[in-house]
């Protein structure tokens, strides 16, 4: 059970009284000459936008069927402490046996029969008259039944029509007309700086008003989205409500925060309005959310790695796995390709391209644009629709180690067994032996493949020494490294420079 406890503001007027009090110790000094002050734009009044907004916010409770009494396993039905522990811990509130309760009854009715008890509490709101809704997906996963309640105090059983867990969105509907609905914007045009405010219902407070700014337009924490950063404060119960900008129109979908108590400190993110649309667009058409994949797995491309590789800046996607018969493999890219654009659009970092990828539909042609020894090259190839990713299949067969002394990147290498060539699918590549000094502080380990060094494939190890020892000491040199189904390229100066 939630308690409000009644706060005394008293700091401030304190400090106020104690100086007012005081004797004064030396005489005013004369008024100097009024100076013009610069413009100043006065706050903004939220008002007049929480009339015109707030009748389309709606809040949002879950219920799902259990067996057995919910409060005499010791349960509870309080909504917002069902949704704190689910959303911020993963996990439903913690039931414990009731005294005088057989274990397996439920001490009120028959053993193992079904009823509905609360699960959570969201927020939500209407984006078209005749009854469909916004939220999130997280707010109705697993949910038996959802209720909306209206400001006018009006509830509505409402359909799940669809929901995407990669986006966190999804729509619902209830069975109504001239609801008063809510107007979108554009999330590509906020700034950072700008006022917004959020609607919802935190800890089951319905159409609670927070205000703040945006903090960021974009931030990578999801493979399919950039979310919009503010310092609106949002808590439990927030997720689903709107995120309102001067004009009155939602911008976002308040979905996180960033939490070390499980309340808010400051930073909370919202689905931009423009993606969530896209989604809710196919949701509504098909109930589900198509996307297009190419079959690689990607990283980040560094700045040592980038001057190693001879591209002007950091930039790209640098890949790491190519999936076995996939479009990507069937098209010609390889693992340490350097993906620069899809389909013309650069890619500035890694998380650009599932976005771009993901948006393309299944079946389609793109063309991929891919740094690569030292030159750029398109490939072309087909997109097709996104499914679960295969697990990575490890291939580390054990040698006897040779008797040699490590080479200038600290390394002792191996050639490649028939048996390891075959199962890794490759001609090339050297296994490692042992790693000391620069290759092992960079995370190499025995059993990692050496499929490249700066542009030249490795044939064997004879090769790749000969290549090391004509390194320049004062240059780092990239190291394409296959770990299992993954490569990544790792910066290594000769000798262990720094």
């Amino acid at each position: 059970m939630i308690r409000l406890n009644k706060t005394i503001l008293t700091s401030t007027l304190l400090a106020a009284s104690v100086f007012a009090g005081m004797p004064a110790a030396h005489a005013a000094p004369a008024a100097a000459p009024a100076v013009a002050a610069p413009g100043v734009a006065a706050l903004p009044d939220f008002a007049d936008i929480v009339d015109r907004t707030g009748p389309g916010v709606v809040n949002i409770r879950t219920t799902e069927r259990v067996r057995g009494n919910a409060q005499a396993q010791g349960g509870t039905d309080d909504p917002e402490m069902q949704e704190f522990f689910r959303r911020f811990f993963g996990i439903p509130i913690p039931r414990q046996q009731q005294p005088g309760t057989p274990r397996g009854g439920n001490g009120s009715g028959k053993q193992g029969q079904q009823e509905e008890v609360p699960r959570g509490v969201g927020s939500g709101f209407i984006i078209s008259a005749d009854g469909f809704i916004l939220t999130n997906a997280h707010v109705v996963e697993g949910a038996s039944e959802v209720y909306v309640t209206l400001t006018d105090k009006r509830e509505f059983k409402a359909r799940i029509v669809g929901s995407d867990t990669r986006t966190d969105v999804a729509v619902l509907k209830i069975d109504g007309s001239n609801l008063p609905r809510l107007t979108m914007g554009d999330s590509d045009k906020i700034r950072a700086g700008e006022w917004v405010l959020a609607i919802g219902s935190p800890f089951g407070l319905e159409n609670t008003v927070t205000a703040g700014i945006v903090s960021a337009k974009a931030r990578d924490t999801g493979d399919y989205l950039p979310l919009i950063q503010t310092d609106v404060a949002v808590n439990p119960g927030n997720s689903g409500g709107p995120l309102i900008n001067l004009k009155g129109e939602v911008i976002g979908i308040n979905s996180q925060i960033y939490s070390r108590s499980g309340g808010f400190m400051g930073i909370s993110f919202a689905v931009p309005i423009d993606e969530a649309l896209r989604v809710a667009d196919q949701l509504k058409a098909s109930g589900r959310v198509t996307r297009g994949r190419i079959g690689v797995q990607i990283g980040e491309v560094t700045k040592d790695v980038a001057e190693s590789l001879g591209l002007a800046r950091a930039q790209g996607a640098l890949v790491q796995r190519v999936e076995q018969g996939g479009p990507a493999e069937k098209g010609g890219i390889e693992a340490g390709d350097i993906i620069l654009k899809f389909n013309g659009t650069a890619i500035e970092r890694p998380s650009d391209l599932p976005r771009m990828v993901g948006a393309t539909k299944p079946g389609a042609k793109a063309t991929v644009s891919v740094w690569r020894k030292g030159s750029a090259r398109d490939v072309s190839l087909t997109v097709v629709e996104l499914e679960a990713d295969k697990p990575a299949k490890a291939a580390e067969e054990k040698k006897a180690k040779p008797d040699n002394a490590p080479n200038a990147l600290g390394l002792i290498v191996s050639d490649l067994s028939d048996a390891q060539k075959k199962e890794l699918k490759t001609d090339s590549g050297v296994l490692v032996e042992s790693a000391t000094g620069s290759a092992a502080a960079a995370g190499i380990r025995p059993g990692d493949v050496v499929q490249r060094l700066n542009e030249v494939d490795i044939a064997d190890a004879k090769q790749f020494n000969q290549l090391v020892s004509k390194l320049d000491s004062k240059k780092r040199a990239a190291v394409l490294v296959r770990r299992g189904d993954s490569s990544q390229f790792v910066p290594l100066r000769p000798n262990g420079g720094n």
